[in-house]
C-alpha cells in the first residue's frame, strides 16, 4: 500500500519500500542515533586516526609524487588482480611488508574492512568455530556471520572467558583479537591470549590496525610473537596515512585467500597510486622514531593533565571518557568543539548503551598548548 505526502503544490508518493526507509531514520532521530556526514571544519584535530601525521605531511606527499613520475603507470588498476589489475608493484609491496612485519607473507586489500571481511567469510566454514572479544570491530562480526561457523564472543580481555568459549569449540577454531581496541584504546593480553590458544590448539588472528605505528611495527613484532600468530591484519589509513590493509601470514594462508576471498577476488585492484602511498608511507615508518617518541609525549602529557571521570586506561593515542547517553555525550562534544577542538562523540549502536563517550586521537603533531588546553576543557566540561 502506498502512502501520499503533499509538499507545497506538489504530490509525492512514497513507496512501502520507502516508507519503511523514511521509518527507520525517523526511529533513530527519536533515540538521538542518527547518523551524518560532517565535511572539514578547520578545528585542532583531535578526532582522525592520523597518529604520526603522515596523512598530512607535505614530506610524504612530495616523495609519493616523485615517486610516481619516475614509474610509468595508468591511473586506475583496471580490474581485479586476478585479471588485469596485479602488478609487480603490489606483489613486491607485500612481500617487503611482510618482511617487515616479520612474516612469511602477505595480501593486500582494498581497506581494512575487505581485508577483516574476505579473512572471516572465507577461513571458518559451516560446523567452525570463532571466538571474538566483546568489543571487536564490526567488520570481523560482518565477515564472521558471512562464514555461517559458530561464533562466540567472551568478557573483553578475560582470559577465564576465552577459555570457558575455547571449551565449547567445534571443528577449527579461529580466536579473534585487536591488539589496540579502537574504541577504548586498551590492550589485549596478547602473550596470554596466544598461551591459551595454543592449549586449546586455536589459531590466533590479531587485527593491529590502532597499534602499527603507534608502536612502531605493531604489538605482535613489539612481543616478538609473530612466528607464533595465525594471521595479522594491518591497515594503512590510521599511522600510515595511506589507504587500504593487508593480512598476514603463512605463503599456504596467502594462496587460500587469493582463491577464496570473495573481497579479494571482485573487487576492482587498488591503483598503482594508491600502492605508491603505501609503499612510500612504510619507508617513512622505518625511520618515524621522532614522530612515535613525540606521540608518546603528548599521550603521557595528556594523561598528567586530564582529571576526569570515565576515562578509560590506555597507553595508546585513543584516550576515551564514558560519558552514557547518546543526548548527553553529543552535547559534551558540542561544548568542546565550541572552543575550537574536533573530538567526536561516539553513540549507541557503535558502542553499547550506557557506554557512550568522547573519543580522543592524540597525535604527533599536537602541540602541548593544545594539549593542555583541551584536558583543562574536559576536566570543566565532563566532571560530574
Amino acid at each position: 500500500m502506498s502512502r501520499f505526502y503533499y509538499f507545497s503544490a506538489n504530490l509525492f508518493v512514497l513507496t512501502r519500500a520507502e516508507i519503511y526507509i523514511r521509518s527507520k531514520i525517523d526511529e533513530r532521530k527519536t533515540n538521538d542515533t542518527y547518523r551524518s556526514l560532517k565535511p572539514e571544519n578547520g578545528l585542532v584535530d583531535f578526532c582522525s586516526n592520523d597518529y604520526l601525521g603522515f596523512a598530512r605531511s607535505a614530506e610524504i606527499s612530495n616523495a609519493v609524487a616523485q615517486y610516481l613520475k619516475q614509474h610509468t603507470h595508468f591511473n586506475g588498476s583496471t580490474g581485479s588482480r586476478l585479471l588485469s589489475g596485479n602488478t609487480a608493484l603490489a606483489e613486491k609491496l607485500e612481500q617487503q611488508i611482510a618482511q617487515f612485519h616479520g612474516a612469511q607473507a602477505g595480501l593486500i586489500f582494498n581497506s581494512g574492512y575487505d581485508a577483516n571481511l574476505g579473512l572471516f567469510s572465507s577461513l571458518p566454514r559451516r560446523g567452525d568455530t570463532v571466538i571474538t572479544d566483546e568489543l571487536i570491530h564490526a567488520s570481523i562480526i560482518d565477515g564472521v556471520r558471512l562464514s555461517y561457523a559458530n561464533r562466540y564472543t567472551f568478557k573483553h580481555n578475560d582470559l577465564d572467558s576465552l577459555e570457558d568459549k575455547l571449551k565449547q569449540a567445534r571443528g577449527n577454531c579461529y580466536v579473534a583479537v585487536e591488539s589496540i581496541y579502537s574504541m577504548d584504546g586498551d590492550s589485549a593480553p596478547l602473550t596470554e591470549i596466544l598461551a591459551l590458544t595454543e592449549r586449546y590448539e586455536a589459531c590466533l588472528i590479531v587485527d593491529e590496525a590502532h597499534a602499527v605505528g603507534v608502536f612502531n611495527r605493531g604489538l605482535v613484532h613489539q612481543l616478538n610473537l609473530q612466528q607464533r600468530i595465525f594471521a595479522t591484519i594491518v591497515t594503512f589509513g590510521k599511522a600510515l596515512g595511506a589507504h587500504g590493509a593487508i593480512v598476514l601470514g603463512s605463503e599456504l594462508l596467502h594462496n587460500y585467500l587469493v582463491n577464496f576471498a570473495r573481497s579479494f577476488i571482485y573487487t576492482t585492484a587498488a591503483s598503482f597510486a594508491q600502492l605508491a602511498g603505501v609503499k612510500i608511507a612504510y619507508s617513512f615508518l622505518e625511520q618515524s622514531m621522532a614522530e612515535r617518541k613525540k606521540l608518546a609525549d603528548n599521550i603521557a602529557l595528556f594523561k598528567t593533565h586530564i582529571n576526569t571521570q570515565g576515562l578509560i586506561e590506555s597507553t595508546s593515542g585513543i584516550q576515551s571518557i564514558i560519558i552514557g547517553g547518546n543526548k548527553q555525550t553529543a552535547s559534551a562534544a558540542g561544548l568542546i568543539r565550541d572552543e575550537g577542538f574536533d573530538i567526536r562523540p561516539i553513540l549507541s549502536p557503535t558502542v553499547a548503551a550506557g557506554s557512550e563517550r568522547l573519543r580522543i586521537c592524540l597525535h604527533a603533531f599536537n602541540t602541548d598548548n593544545e594539549i593542555i588546553t583541551l584536558a583543562n576543557l574536559l576536566n570543566q566540561k565532563t566532571d560530574g
